[in-house]
């Protein structure tokens, strides 16, 4: 037969009791991890967050970085303002300045005074590009003309010598604005270049492999592109001369004398000074009608005559 331990038996307490105790040293042994996790094993895992510091530690470290926000933020709007309130760079201008002049001297210092301003283009930053002179002859009036290109900062020293041996008539500036067109140019002239370099690039790689159509059609393209960059190169020094020096021209007249008559006029007098004159062109005229006249004496009058005076001869032998 078996026997059964009633519920309330001394054997069965101690059983339960033993249980209990078990489960309780379990329960603390949880709550001690669980503590011991909390207060310094999550220093080994990762950092300590902001809200585990203490709160003095923790409101100073948030001022700390509120101030450098706050720096930051003021740094960023000063270089603001100071790139708005900066003035913008001015864009430079290129502008092809001609000056044109004409000058009267007395006709016996034509040619001195044509002289010494081009030997004073020699003494300074100016170029000669052309000069003529014309002497005065009984026939026609003399005259000469410079043209010249000179820098801005010698303009006035030319100008002043040619003042001091010449009157000028007359003085027109002119000029035409090439900042576009310069623009333009230099432009043209870096992307020429860029691209000229990446061809070159492209023919000394060894690594990738190019058939040689490929590296044919690679050096035509660089020999075109040598050739507009050399092209924009010639055009921009011509802007340069253009612009950075002005273009003058000046024109030397002999300088004219006016003669006046005064209240003394007197027509016999005018009538004996031009009865040369109007005796020279009646015997040009006279000329001219027997120049017009002597061919068709030859070719009718004189063949008539002779016939009439043939029939004249005739008639009188009969009349004898």
């Amino acid at each position: 037969m078996t026997s059964r331990t009633p519920f309330g038996s001394p054997r069965f307490l101690s059983a339960r009791h033993r249980a209990g105790i078990v489960l309780l040293a379990l329960a603390a042994a949880l709550s001690l991890a669980g503590c011991n996790r909390n207060n310094g094993g999550g220093e080994t895992l990762s950092a300590p967050s902001p809200s585990s510091a203490p709160a003095p530690m923790q409101a100073a470290g948030g001022m700390a970085m509120k101030e450098q926000r706050r720096a930051r933020v003021a740094d960023a709007a000063s270089e603001s303002s100071e790139s708005d309130q900066s003035p913008e760079t001015p864009l430079q201008r290129f502008l092809a300045v001609r000056q044109e002049l004409n000058v009267e001297v007395p006709s016996e210092q034509l040619a001195d005074a044509w002289g010494k301003v081009r030997d004073l283009c020699g003494t300074l930053k100016c170029e000669l590009l052309s000069s003529s002179l014309l002497r005065e002859t009984p026939q026609q009036p003399g005259n000469a003309m410079l043209e010249v290109r000179v820098e801005p900062a010698d303009v006035d020293k030319l100008l002043g010598g040619l003042a001091g041996v010449a009157k000028v008539v007359s003085h027109t500036t002119t000029s035409e604005d090439k900042t576009a067109e310069v623009i333009d140019v230099e432009a043209r002239i870096k992307n020429r270049t860029e691209f000229r370099d990446s061809l070159r690039v492209m023919l000394r790689d060894t690594v990738t492999k190019r058939t040689m159509a490929d590296l044919l059609a690679i050096q035509r393209t660089l020999s075109d592109t040598q050739a507009e960059l050399d092209a924009s190169a010639t055009q921009r020094k011509v802007l340069a001369q253009q612009t950075s020096k002005q273009h003058i021209q000046i024109q030397f007249t002999p300088q004219r004398v006016l003669v006046s008559g005064g209240d003394s006029y007197s027509p016999m007098g005018e009538a004996l000074r031009n009865a040369g004159a109007v005796l020279a062109h009646s015997v040009a005229s006279l000329i001219t009608f027997v120049a017009a006249v002597l061919p068709w004496l030859l070719l009718v009058v004189l063949p008539v005559g002779w016939l009439v005076r043939v029939l004249w001869r005739r008639r009188r032998a009969k009349g004898v």
